[in-house]
């Protein structure tokens, strides 16, 4: 374990080399569920989370993309949901008779992911499936339809390779489980 300000990290759930083998893995079924595009399809980054996992599966796809961007808010600092998912910033380009993925981080109790999921069908597109990263199924208030899914988590909550607690451990390659944050304890 280590300390970083006042968080313990524990040990590694994921490794680096297990993340990029899964990515590369969902790139080629996710090509393969594409096989003809009239446009790019366009993979809509969930901000702030999913940023190095939606560049890593960007650039493993053969099929062409374009990159958006939403984000939402639930969890603010804390290490739990609020269960208040809030609209920070939408889409900014045409969905209408697009194929749209949404990439995810984790999908914990699926309130944001439906919420985006509702919120991204007004938009008209012509197929929107989701991919996640992670699913820690233990907490879902909402069930989600995840099209593609990397790995199922136990109830942990993880930091690294973009998952953050208070816009901190973002950074890490690997994903790291936090043990206990130190002010809880």
């Amino acid at each position: 374990m280590t300390q970083v300000g006042d968080l313990i990290v524990g040990g590694i759930l994921i490794e680096d080399t297990a993340i990029q083998r899964r990515v590369e893995e969902l790139a080629a079924e996710i090509d393969a569920a594409y096989p003809v595009l009239e446009q790019p399809l366009v993979l809509i980054c969930v901000l702030k989370g999913s940023i190095l996992f939606t560049a890593d599966l960007a650039r493993a796809l053969t099929i062409p993309v374009e990159l958006e961007f939403v984000a939402c808010r639930s969890y603010g600092d804390a290490t739990t949901s609020s269960g208040t998912v809030e609209l920070v910033k939408d889409v900014s380009m045409t969905l209408r008779d697009r194929d749209v993925l949404m990439v995810e981080d984790i999908i914990d109790t699926g309130l944001t992911t439906s919420f985006l999921r509702k919120h991204l069908a007004t938009h008209h597109p012509r197929s929107l499936r989701l991919v996640s990263l992670l699913d820690k199924r233990s907490h879902r208030m909402r069930e989600v339809q995840i099209d593609f899914r990397g790995f199922d988590i136990p109830d942990h909550f993880v930091v690294g390779y973009g998952l953050d607690v208070a816009q901190r451990l973002r950074n890490l390659r690997d994903i790291h489980v936090v043990e206990v944050p130190l002010s809880a304890g």
